[in-house]
């Protein structure tokens, strides 16, 4: 006894199959999917921009005009001397 109904498949029977099958196929397209955009998200993940450096920032205070030259000058000694020591 393979059959319960018989050898045929109600209508019923036909739809189950159809909406099964379209919720199979529908369930591996969204899965498909959303790895495809998962990896395609690790890929093109936008790169920070790089700090600028204390002589970069200091140059472009001198080009706007916050500071003038004498004291651009003795801030890029300060930056070249290194690190105060306190005593």
């Amino acid at each position: 006894m393979m059959f319960w109904y018989g050898h045929d498949v109600s209508g019923w029977g036909w739809f189950a199959m159809t909406a099964g099958q379209l919720l199979i196929w529908a369930l591996i397209i969204t899965a498909a999917v959303l790895l495809i955009r998962a990896l395609n998200r690790f890929q093109a993940r936008p790169r920070l921009p790089a700090t600028p450096s204390a002589e970069v920032i200091l140059r472009e205070r001198l080009a706007r005009g916050e500071i003038d030259e004498d004291d651009y000058r003795r801030r890029l000694n300060t930056l070249h001397a290194g690190p105060l020591t306190k005593s």
